[in-house]
């Protein structure tokens, strides 16, 4: 089900996740950010929007993990755009025969069969450094960083100041870091490129978890913040996501864990969404 958010900004929410569907209201149409994960989701969505009479003009993936770069055909064959990056990725993925059952291996059981790949990763990546969507709608401005993913970007629709974080600013997940050199330093970068641009958001879209209003999106950035510093200076985390999940989230200290694994150790690499 549809649920506005601010002026022109709507999002529809996968159950298993709680990943976040932006629907963002264009001249012709809307722009899809972030899909969705089930086909039976997908096709809810398709159908609101087909009661609203607006169709699919183009698509966004924040990211390239495999719950953010699926697509089903009841939503169209609108252009869905990434990053450069973000699709060199995908492209990189695509290319080895065996991608489709790296991918089903990795989904999670429960949906697995639910799961449409057939247009899997299909992003058309935008010229590097590009700024603003290109899209006939309200403009959309690209923040491109190196946390977490490669070629991760927010969006954030300036005229209702909505601010659609990817995965990043969740109240569920802790910050998840990067596979990249530094994955500390850039996800601070990646925050502090969030924080340049707060003073211009009233309300937040994280990938996963609730949406935030007007004077929590600073709130959000500092508590990821923290998080971080606490695993670069090998301190006990107290973020409350580690020492008091949410009911049915338990597993998600696994991430916690898993990352502290990997800083103390200097290698390996552990992520879900």
């Amino acid at each position: 089900m549809l649920e506005q958010i601010a002026e022109g900004v709507l999002i529809h929410r996968s159950e298993l996740l709680r990943n976040n569907t932006v629907v963002v209201r264009g001249g012709d149409g809307v722009l899809l950010v972030d899909a969705g994960i089930t086909g039976t989701e997908m096709t809810c969505l398709a159908d609101d929007l087909r009661e609203l009479g607006l169709p699919v003009v183009a698509g966004f993936s924040t990211h390239p993990d495999w719950d953010h770069v699926l697509w089903h055909p009841a939503l169209g064959e609108a252009p869905r755009y990434g990053t450069a990056r973000c699709a060199d990725f995908m492209r990189d993925v695509l290319s080895h025969a065996d991608w489709r059952t790296g991918v089903t291996e990795g989904l999670p059981p429960e949906i697995a069969e639910d799961t449409p790949l057939a247009s899997y990763g299909l992003v058309t990546g935008l010229p590097a450094g590009t700024a603003r969507l290109p899209w006939d709608g309200p403009e959309v401005r690209i923040v491109e960083h190196a946390a977490h993913a490669p070629g991760h970007a927010a969006l954030l629709v300036a005229e209702s100041r909505v601010l659609i974080a990817g995965d990043m600013l969740s109240d569920v997940f802790v910050p998840m870091l990067g596979d990249t050199d530094d994955p500390v330093e850039d996800y601070l970068a990646g925050l502090g490129l969030l924080e340049g641009v707060a003073d211009d958001v009233d309300v937040l879209v994280p990938g996963h978890g609730s949406v935030a209003g007007d004077g929590e999106v600073r709130a959000r950035i500092g508590l990821d913040r923290a998080y971080v510093e606490d695993l670069r200076d090998t301190r006990a985390s107290r973020d409350p996501r580690v020492v008091s999940p949410r009911p049915g989230w338990e597993w998600t200290s696994g991430i916690h864990e898993g990352q502290v694994r990997r800083l103390t150790r200097g290698n390996g690499h552990e992520r879900t969404p």
